[in-house]
């Protein structure tokens, strides 16, 4: 075991061949390396299961003797200054490793499926594998340099990864903002790092706590400093883990992939965050108002991510919003300092959540079967339903994910929510309740997004679609399964023509009869299309459909981690945190399932406090089948819903309410712009009188200077004719002159 540990250096550059090698095929054999491109999947995947059994005897050794192993070479020495490159291992490095690789593996099995069609498959890969080694190398780093350095490639692969499709505008802009968004919090992480080493001397993590401990509980250091340079630390993390109020990109990071979304903004580069703060937590817990601090920008994000998802019409933003809001828990957790309870979720949002967006990967491909290519279109919630007899699987699936985050037992994220939950309590009773309540609106707006992508009828316009598969119609989807068996058959095209489904139907229409047009379709208000179409192989017709084996197997494996990951359980009693103790915080509770007279287990105020907890989802689920399921319909039908509508002035009222949610979830909170008119705006009109002041103040002054010096040129060239009669009259005028002042002035 010991080689086991010397060895474990390698980790992060095991997965670095497979770039290398895309790299080199693309430079020098491109047509070969594109031809054989499917291959590349296997070696990424073979080289991540490497780690991941790496990864698991090394959390199996530290179960058995919570030991720390660190390793570290000189890399620079210079006088007083040297800096040391190394590894360190410990129960935090194993868990984040393996929640990285398995996460990983799943993933990139998925994504051969979901990107075989994209032109840029060999490059996804690429960049996937770049990903992995940056935040291997990130979670084993042993100081804060080499954090920043494993930090700042991390950045920069999701950057890439989000502009993936960097020919759609809307794909390009998004990486941007979340470049120049991270890039305030990592400013301010450098600074941080800067301002500990000015104090400590050293930027290793063992000798960094044991030194900055001391000096504060001695009173050795202005406690003002240090407290701007753990913040500055804490910022870092706040642009990572996308937690108020440097949250704004993630959103607009769902123009990815959904891979990359699974991956990078659910599972692990957003968790980046929550481990710098718990790997880092020794020096924040001697700063009481630092822990605070930290406490208080997680509940923030927790409300303002729960509200911000209750009316969104994009599943993915939806789903990001979701994971901002999660990671306000997490946050919160670390704040109050329950270590456990925050990295527990990490690893049960992590699975669940990725479930999730492979689930929603799959829906979006059910749709484009029906919509297009369209992100618009084919990931408007509102434009779905009905899905439950076309994808059964990906529904049990998502399901089974939804009430995960929602926090229903037995599922993964009950058990660490609940923890959180009850640790909030015991912190403050304002941010216990406001957890609850955002507890309660995860809930609603989880089913919100199952019963209005799976339940009812599909809410696209085509006659005879209700969720029957013997109906279809025209759609260019790579995606969609071929009716082979058609061979002439007459297609009754029905599309309820409004604003919303115009430029969808007249797509249709004009890939079927380009030469018959009618350019004054849109004043119609139904359009009964009668055509005779010649099946073949390469026009066939489509509807919505399950996901291929490699997707569903993916999906299906983090089914069973949702379920089952949650036994791994937590000690219900805290410890005090420092450096030694981080190891033993995360060993899994051997006596969570019986009885231990060292550690018992109250299971009857524990089944009380869940009650509680599960009661406030129970009536968030309710809320959403009452607003959202079909059977809303019944009950109106029955007129039990009239009692509400005849009551003009409560039915105005609810119509207000339900307008300034909508208005405040569809416009992010009014932040983004806000920042738009304080920032963007403010720093344009900065700039503009910058430049004014430039060019009308520092440039006219050298400019002045040589326009007076030119015109005094040429006035001078008239007086200087060289006629001495003429330098003659100008001298007796200057004497006259000075003559005149004398005896006036004597």
């Amino acid at each position: 075991m010991e080689y086991t540990h010397q060895s474990a250096w390698i980790i992060p550059f095991i997965p670095l061949p497979v770039p290398m090698l895309i790299g080199t095929g693309l430079l020098l054999f491109p047509t070969s390396t594109k031809n054989l491109r499917r291959m590349w999947a296997f070696p990424s995947i073979l080289l991540l299961s490497i780690i991941m059994i790496f990864s698991v005897d090394l959390f199996i050794h530290q179960i058995n003797n919570s030991s720390i192993y660190q390793y570290v070479w000189s890399w620079t020495i210079n006088n007083d200054i040297s800096f040391e490159f190394g590894y360190l291992i410990d129960s935090l490095t194993s868990i984040m490793s393996i929640l990285i690789t398995t996460v990983g593996i799943l993933v990139l099995i998925y994504s051969d499926n979901y990107m075989s069609h994209d032109q840029g498959y060999l490059r996804f890969f690429a960049y996937m594998s770049f990903f992995n080694t940056s935040m291997l190398g990130l979670v084993t780093s042993s100081n804060l340099i080499q954090i920043y350095i494993f930090w700042e490639l991390v950045g920069m692969c999701s950057y890439i990864l989000i502009g993936f499709w960097f020919t759609r505008p809307i794909a390009g802009n998004a990486c941007q903002k979340a470049f120049v968004t991270n890039r305030v919090g990592d400013f301010g992480l450098l600074l941080g790092i800067l301002g500990l080493y000015w104090i400590t001397g050293t930027l290793e993590f063992r000798d960094l706590f044991e030194i900055f401990n001391n000096l504060v509980y001695n009173n050795e250091v202005n406690i003002l400093f240090v407290t701007l340079c753990t913040f500055l630390l804490f910022g870092g993390s706040v642009a990572k883990s996308a937690q108020f109020p440097l949250h704004v990109w993630l959103p607009d990071a769902m123009e990815g992939p959904t891979p990359i979304s699974a991956l990078i903004h659910a599972a692990t580069m957003v968790a980046a965050g929550i481990f710098l703060v718990a790997r880092l937590l020794p020096l924040f817990i001697v700063i009481p108002s630092i822990m605070n601090g930290i406490a208080l920008i997680g509940i923030i994000t927790v409300v303002l991510g729960a509200t911000l998802a209750l009316a969104q019409k994009d599943i993915k933003r939806s789903l990001a919003y979701s994971t901002m809001s999660q990671l306000g828990y997490m946050m919160l957790a670390l704040g109050m300092g329950s270590y456990r309870a925050a990295l527990f979720h990490l690893i049960t949002h992590a699975y669940s959540k990725a479930l999730l967006f492979l689930g929603s990967g799959s829906i979006i491909h059910s749709m484009e079967a029906i919509l297009g290519y369209s992100p618009d279109q084919s990931q408007n919630m509102v434009l779905m339903g009905g899905l439950t007899k076309h994808a059964p699987i990906t529904k049990t699936s998502f399901l089974v994910g939804t009430l995960s985050l929602c926090g229903i037992p037995p599922f993964a994220c009950f058990w660490s929510k609940d923890e959180i939950l009850n640790d909030s309590w015991l912190y403050s009773p304002i941010f216990a309740i406001l957890a609850c309540s955002t507890a309660g609106l995860t809930a609603f707006y989880m089913f919100r997004i199952y019963l209005l992508v799976f339940e009812g009828y599909l809410n696209v316009n085509f006659q005879n679609y209700n969720g029957k598969k013997n109906s279809s119609f025209y759609s260019i989807s790579l995606w969609g399964k071929e009716r082979k068996d058609l061979k002439k058959k007459k297609i009754h095209l029905v599309a309820l023509l409004t604003m919303n489904n115009y430029e969808r139907t007249s797509f249709f229409w004009k890939k079927i009869h380009p030469h018959r047009i009618n350019r004054n379709v849109k004043k119609i208000t139904r359009l009964f299309i009668d055509i005779t179409y010649f099946g073949t192989k390469k026009n066939a017709c489509f509807y919505p459909h399950e996901s291929d084996n490699t997707m569903l197997f993916s999906m299906l494996v983090l089914v069973l981690f949702t379920l089952f990951v949650g036994a791994i359980g937590i000690s219900f009693s805290q410890e005090g945190i420092n450096f030694d103790i981080l190891s033993k915080l995360l060993i899994p509770s051997k006596d969570l399932l019986h009885q231990n007279s060292n550690n018992p287990v109250d299971w009857y105020e524990f089944f009380i406090n869940s009650t509680f907890s599960v009661s406030l989802a129970s009536f968030g689920i309710f809320i959403a089948f009452f607003f959202y399921k079909p059977v809303y319909s019944t009950l109106q039908n029955l007129n039990l819903l009239n009692l509400f509508e005849k009551n003009v002035p409560k039915k105005i009222v609810a119509d207000k309410i339900r307008n300034v949610i909508y208005d405040w979830s569809s416009n992010r909170g009014y932040i983004d712009a806000f920042y738009e008119i304080s920032l963007i705006m403010g720093i344009r009109k900065l700039a503009k009188l910058n430049s004014f002041f430039d060019r009308q103040v520092i440039d006219a002054i050298p400019n002045g200077v040589g326009i007076t010096s030119f015109f005094m040129g040429e006035s001078l060239k008239y007086v200087g004719g060289g006629r001495i009669s003429w330098y003659i009259l100008f001298s007796l005028f200057f004497v006259l002159i000075f003559i005149v002042i004398v005896f006036l002035y004597p």
